[in-house]
């Protein structure tokens, strides 16, 4: 990979302001003038482990299926909880929009462990660290990537039938897949989206699936994200080489770092998801109230089937399942595609958006105040 060079924040701006007035971009290259800070995340210890201890408790999953939490100090009091999607994890999948992220309160990243994966123990997490918040008085955003937005749809599905209704302050959701249709039609003889040739194998397998057949996927993978890594005019000026190597680095080794175990376990998680025309029922809908902001790239096809239950449900009945949101095609006339939840190679794209989200946010948290 050729060494990028960091150029200085005027210079980026003046370019950016060629191509885009929006406010948002303007705000993420002043950022870049400085050196982009590494995340500081640290280990957080959850202070409510109610759901988790429970799952334990009854043998439904074992310590080695917990999540990392993650915890970076922000500002502001509206943290967001981060839900990534297979690869890379939770922290790596927001490393340019972490500042943006900071300025509204603490950032959390939820990281699948890579030797087992637990829907069941995930979500009784993520249920507990809202608790937590919410017990702070501060409701977090939940911002979804791919695999974890149907986590995050599973989770609000479970709330709702438990009678439950967690105070969020909003819900982002990135290119969202919910269920192996999404990625796989069910009457198709072949998959026709990349990540489907990758899965195909574990959903065919009853039992444990081969080395070669988990080697097979990693090598997609690993040119799923060289692909996005094909955007390097924007790379050069978002990142240095050094910091362009780290990301690389995290990414492969997570790549590398999944075993079989991990990987099969994932892909049973995404297997027992409803799909959402299955949630249309009036004990599940609406999912919440809170604020919904729906992200779909312009270039989805590596990914997602045409014939997406999730994307045509969201696409054409967002308000049954989220009263207070909208959807938006983030597109990119400039340069390459926006490929799906390309949230590292085309940040600038997925910016405004999602700053333009935040801000809404804030100015409903600051009504309910007064």
């Amino acid at each position: 990979m050729p060494a990028l060079s960091f150029a200085p924040a005027a210079s980026l701006l003046a370019i950016f302001e060629r191509v885009s007035p929006a406010g948002p971009l303007r705000t993420l290259l002043r950022a870049a003038g400085e050196k982009l800070a590494l995340p500081r995340f640290r280990p957080h210890a959850p202070l409510v482990r109610t759901a988790q201890d429970e799952i334990l408790a009854r043998g439904e999953a074992g310590p080695r299926q917990l999540a990392a939490v993650l915890r970076e100090p922000g500002r502001g009091r509206t943290p967001t909880i981060v839900l990534g999607g297979f690869i890379p994890d939770s922290s790596e999948q927001v490393f340019l929009l972490r500042r943006s992220f900071l300025r509204s309160g603490d950032l959390y990243a939820l990281n699948y462990p890579r030797s087992g994966f637990s829907l069941d123990l995930l979500c009784a997490q993520l249920g507990d660290l809202v608790d937590e918040l919410n017990a702070r008085g501060q409701p977090p955003v939940i911002f979804s990537v791919s695999f974890g937005a149907g986590v995050l749809l599973e989770w609000l599905r479970r709330a709702r039938l438990a009678g439950r209704a967690p105070a969020l302050a909003g819900v982002v959701l990135v290119s969202p897949v919910a269920c192996v249709a999404d990625i796989i039609a069910p009457t198709a003889p072949k998959p026709t989206t990349l990540l489907g040739r990758a899965l195909r194998p574990y959903l065919e397998s009853a039992a444990a699936v081969r080395d070669e057949i988990v080697e097979r996927s990693r090598v997609i993978f690993r040119r799923m994200f060289e692909a996005g890594a094909q955007n390097k005019t924007t790379l050069a000026m978002l990142m240095s080489a050094a910091e362009l190597h780290r990301l690389h680095s995290a990414v492969m080794g997570t790549i590398r770092g999944i075993d079989a175990a991990g990987a099969c376990e994932r892909v049973q998680a995404l297997r027992a998801m409803l799909s959402l025309p299955q949630f249309f029922t009036r004990a599940v809908l609406p999912l919440t109230a809170a604020p919904a902001l729906v992200l779909f790239a312009e270039k989805e096809e590596a990914v997602l089937d045409p014939t997406s239950p999730t994307r045509f449900a969201l696409l054409n009945a967002l308000h049954s399942y989220f009263p207070n949101g909208r959807t938006q095609v983030v597109t990119n006339a400039e340069g390459t595609p926006v490929q799906h939840a390309s949230l590292i190679f085309h940040v600038s794209d997925f910016l405004p958006p999602i700053a333009g989200f935040y801000q809404t946010v804030k100015a409903r948290r600051l009504k309910t105040a007064a």
